[in-house]
């Protein structure tokens, strides 16, 4: 007696979708890396302080006990 087709292992239907569409496959991998290592980048980023830019567009003022001042750049 053969299984029914609503007990499908998901390596099944991995395999399957390799043979029949190895491009969507392999670009959805490579989609979810890309989106792990934006999400790693940002996340070190904002981390290390990478808005601190010496040059801005606009005037900051900022009062002498703002914690933010220690951090100010002297480039």
């Amino acid at each position: 007696m053969a299984a029914p087709a609503s007990r499908v292992t998901i390596g099944q239907l991995l395999k399957q979708g390799w043979n029949e569409i190895p491009e969507i496959l392999a670009t959805t991998g490579l989609a979810f890396v890309g989106i792990g290592l934006a999400t790693i980048g940002c996340y070190n980023y904002t981390k290390n302080d990478g808005d601190n830019r010496r040059y801005k567009m606009t005037y900051v003022i900022m009062r002498p006990d703002d914690p933010r001042v220690q951090k100010i750049r002297k480039d």
